[in-house]
């Protein structure tokens, strides 16, 4: 997460991506229970979700580009981490959901029609494929994006599995695939969504995101000329896409101190930091008590 994007570069993505899915969601649902399928209702069910999570992104990319304020000083960027981690959990109560429902229906089979299921889901591959990547490049460098990304390739993923119960049903007469299949679509997909929820509450209590060497930035901190000594590290994350550090340096040798703005610039060229304040001390003995605190 190094690299700051402009949020309405993403305007386009994200409108596509909302109109094709919310149109999916109406015809999936609508034929899911003209065919009794099941499958074809839980993938609607989770398609929805999906666009509750597409709209949750968009508005957060939206908002983290505003300006500073007396009341928020950090602008508004936190919204994309609050934005993935809602989209986690919206996800889950579509999971939780589809599985009650699953299992309902093990005690109360239905057969569902079989050709129906294969030419929607079918339909639902393509459009989650589309609309996936729509969201590919910038995937890596920002959570939020990488949220959007991930929910409509497991989107293709369920619509696949679908497409394969469809089949199965058609070849065999077997309604309990239609369920089963079911339970095993949530079941992967609580897997896959696993790493956003947990990145998303380490990010909204402030940890270091998961690809910041803590370690390494204080080795190349104490290797700096003039550094003798740090304390009060911290780093954390502003948004998806925007880092933070803190540092207290401690420079009593016999040399010029380190400059804060050299250091500054040095941290975000090499590790993606690109909101530092540091503050360079004197000899421990001299720094205030409050300095002792971490």
């Amino acid at each position: 997460m190094a690299h700051d994007h402009d949020p309405h570069r993403y305007d386009r993505a994200f409108a596509i991506g909302v109109a094709l899915n919310l149109g999916f969601v109406v015809i999936e649902f609508v034929y899911g229970m003209l065919g009794d399928s099941l499958a074809l209702v839980a993938d609607a069910g989770h398609n929805l979700s999906d666009v509750a999570s597409l709209l949750l992104a968009w508005g957060a990319a939206s908002v983290a580009g505003r300006h500073p304020s007396r009341s928020f000083t950090y602008g508004l960027r936190k919204a994309s981490v609050l934005a993935s981690l809602l989209s986690a959990l919206l996800l889950l109560l579509a999971l939780g959901a589809i599985g009650w429902e699953a299992i309902r229906r093990f005690g109360e089979p239905v057969a569902p029609s079989a050709t129906t299921v294969l030419v929607v889901a079918g339909i639902g591959v393509v459009i989650n494929v589309a609309t996936a990547w729509l969201f590919m490049a910038d995937r890596e460098h920002d959570l939020n994006i990488e949220g959007a990304f991930l929910h409509m390739a497991a989107d293709a993923a369920v619509s696949l599995g679908v497409v394969v119960s469809g089949a199965l049903i058609l070849w065999t007469g077997a309604s309990w695939i239609d369920p089963a299949v079911s339970l095993a679509l949530v079941a992967v997909i609580l897997i896959g969504t696993w790493r956003l929820l947990r990145e998303s509450v380490r990010l909204s209590l402030d940890a270091a995101p998961r690809d910041i060497d803590l370690d390494a930035i204080e080795r190349w901190l104490r290797e700096r000329p003039g550094i003798t000594d740090l304390h009060d590290l911290h780093v954390w994350a502003l948004s998806t896409t925007r880092n933070a550090l803190t540092v207290h340096v401690v420079a009593d040798g016999p040399g010029p101190p380190p400059d804060p703005l050299e250091l500054s610039a040095s941290l975000t060229e090499r590790f993606g930091l690109d909101h530092n304040t540091i503050q360079v001390e004197g000899p421990r003995a001299d720094c205030p008590a409050r300095c002792d605190a971490t």
